[in-house]
């Protein structure tokens, strides 16, 4: 996704527009009118040219031609036309401003307090005659190769979505204003889960209000969880304008300049670094636990802000944790970030490192460098806690464990399926016996879909030996290498084959390993980040002699879980957890203010990397069991 902003909300001349949107940092621009005096639609070519020169002078794209095209009720003969003509002005600035991207209408208006808001999705007659008088302008808006984007304004997201599953245009999609009737609708009561993920499934942009973001609380409208969102926007992998509208109302004294600057400051702070691993997790609103040392917060420092700004914003909204500061080796980002969390920012960790007030530093760098700068940070008298894989292979690992141990520091790793409640039901499951007298077998399966671009970006450390430490296996298949050991302990032989299938790529896109246990279990895992569809779709299954447990997430199926005991399935867990933390940072915050032992350790990232190491000393032997060594 990207940010874009309709021009004429800064009621300013375009070209004085232009720069302070360029000196913001944005990429794109969505234009609807006050442009020259005038819609774009009715620019002429020498005015739409020179536009398009300004844009180009500027670094910046055209993103969305924000219409009106059909924005009216039924109209007659004579409206009709004058749509079609406005139409050609859309295809003419679409051609010249280089963006197929149109929001558009279809003929049908309702106020939202309106009985009649809504009928259009249960009235087939009304469809087919919406239809039969929009044909015209589908017809010349497909031959254009416009991708028209229905917006929910005068409509409900129903309404949209039964015109676009009649039109049938893979590409059209919805412009969703989530603000936009958030008060009335029914479906967004609750915790909206079910009306985001229809929404997002249809979806092609979305439009951002003033009214629904938290931090315009000037404006006493229902806000919109935009952190979600915004998340589930990542999920579908679309890439898609998020455009801001702010839309400030006209009896407001809100400046509109710094209205639509807080706005894009907000959505440019909640847009996550990465896509969570499923549409349910993105969505799911996100719990909050009231700690004692409140007054006293833990007070962190983010190293490496790729993925390390998600965790800025994990920080952000934790109780008894405080983000201290941010460091990066590419000063943009560090002061970008820096900026956004009003946090002090530096390219030199030592700033940190030599400030008493620093307590912890969370590692987020390319795996190759963890345990390199984690050692630093032990001999500074600093915390660490650091994400996953641990490092690349697995003396560095107890390199780094040894120097934390003799300084009496506290070491983590953020594997963060243990702070959520499946996992720990799982082994509750187990220590409980509900399996039987052992495991027989456990298989897991994970289908990714990563790009080429996802491995060159920043460098191309991904997908190397030296700073990933291996590919699918190690970059994503290290959260079910440590599953696997949760559950079943360190394995007592394994197995692996991998190769490379899609990408350009040292290490390997596809991995599949077994493993072998001296009580007869076999667990097998396979991976891949070739998969088509955008998800993290992950299949784990465990069974024994009286008792079969089924998750699946992230694929067709939706997030499930299934429990299998006295010859019946059930969907109700066994063994409820209720949840004790938000993520790992607030069990290492609470853990270190109270002394309380680590739910995952140093010694759970090593081991989860000594396991990998040895798959792939199988993988290089061609596949032969090898033998897992522990000590």
């Amino acid at each position: 996704m990207y940010i874009s902003i309709f021009s004429d909300e800064f009621y300013k001349d375009i070209y004085e527009v232009l720069p302070v949107i360029k000196e913001w940092g944005m990429t794109h621009v969505d234009f609807r009118g006050r442009i020259n005096g005038k819609p774009i639609e009715k620019q002429t070519d020498e005015e739409l040219y020179e536009l398009k020169a300004a844009l180009d002078s500027y670094g910046l794209k055209a993103g969305v031609i924000q219409s009106s095209l059909c924005k009216v009720h039924l109209p007659d003969k004579e409206r009709q036309e004058m749509e079609m003509e406005k139409l050609e002005g859309i295809i003419r600035a679409s051609k010249i401003l280089d963006t197929k991207l149109v929001r558009s209408f279809f003929y049908w208006q309702h106020d939202q307090t309106d009985p009649a808001c809504g009928e259009l999705a249960m009235r087939p007659d009304a469809l087919a005659q919406v239809l039969e008088m929009f044909a015209p302008i589908a017809k010349r808006a497909k031959e254009a190769g416009l991708i028209l984007g229905f917006e929910n304004c005068g409509v409900t997201p129903d309404e949209v979505i039964c015109v676009l599953e009649a039109l049938n245009v893979p590409e059209w999609g919805l412009a969703w204003d989530v603000s936009n009737m958030f008060e009335y609708l029914p479906e967004a009561k609750g915790d909206c889960v079910d009306y985001f993920t229809k929404a997002l499934k249809y979806a092609n942009m979305v439009h951002v209000k003033s009214r629904g973001v938290p931090t315009i609380p000037e404006l006493k409208y229902k806000k919109v969880p935009w952190d979600r969102v915004l998340a589930g926007v990542a999920v579908t992998g679309k890439d898609m304008p998020v455009s801001i509208e702010t839309h400030v109302p006209k009896e407001s004294d809100l400046d509109k300049i710094e209205t639509c600057k807080r706005v894009y400051d907000y959505i440019k702070k909640t847009i996550p670094a990465s896509a969570p691993g499923d549409m349910i997790s993105a969505l799911t609103p996100k719990l909050r636990f009231d700690r004692p040392y409140a007054d006293d917060p833990v007070r962190m420092v983010v190293v490496g802000l790729g993925m390390g700004k998600n965790r800025c914003k994990q920080i952000e909204d934790t109780c008894g944790v405080k983000l201290y500061g941010v460091c990066d080796i590419n000063e943009e980002k560090a002061k970008t970030v820096g900026e956004m969390y009003k946090v002090p920012y530096s390219t030199d960790i030592n700033v940190f490192l030599k400030d008493p007030e620093v307590e912890v530093m969370y590692i987020v760098t390319p795996t190759g460098t963890h345990c390199d700068i984690a050692i630093q940070c032990f001999e500074a008298g600093k915390h660490v806690l650091t994400t996953k894989p641990m490092d690349v292979n697995y003396e560095k690992c107890d390199q780094a464990i040894a120097m934390a141990k003799k300084k009496g520091l506290m070491f983590g790793v953020d594997f963060d399926l243990h702070f959520r409640g499946p996992l720990t039901e799982l082994q509750n499951a187990v220590k409980e016996g509900f399996f039987g007298d052992k495991i027989t077998s456990a298989n897991i399966t994970l289908n990714i879909r990563r790009t080429q671009k996802y491995y060159d970006e920043n460098g191309k450390w991904r997908g190397t030996w030296a700073m990933d430490g291996g590919g699918a296996f190690s970059n994503q298949g290290i959260h079910e290498i440590d599953r696997l050991i949760t559950i079943l302990g360190i394995p007592d032989e394994v197995r692996a084959t991998s190769a490379i299938q899609t990408f350009d790529i040292e290490t390997e896109d596809f991995g599949v390993t077994e493993w072998r246990y001296k009580n007869g279990c076999i667990a097998r895992f396979a991976v891949t980040t070739s998969y088509l569809a955008s998800s993290w779709y992950c299949r784990v299954e465990v069974y024994g002699p009286e008792g079969a447990y089924l998750n699946v997430s992230g694929g067709a199926e939706g997030n499930h879980i299934y429990w299998y005991k006295n010859d019946k399935w059930s969907e109700e867990t066994p063994f409820p957890y209720e949840r004790e933390w938000q993520q790992g940072s607030d069990n290492f915050a609470y853990c270190l203010r109270t002394g309380e032992p680590l739910v995952v350790t140093a010694e759970d990232g090593r081991n989860a990397r000594y396991v990998l190491d040895k798959m792939y000393e199988s993988v290089k032997n061609g596949g032969a069991w090898t033998s897992v060594d522990f000590h």
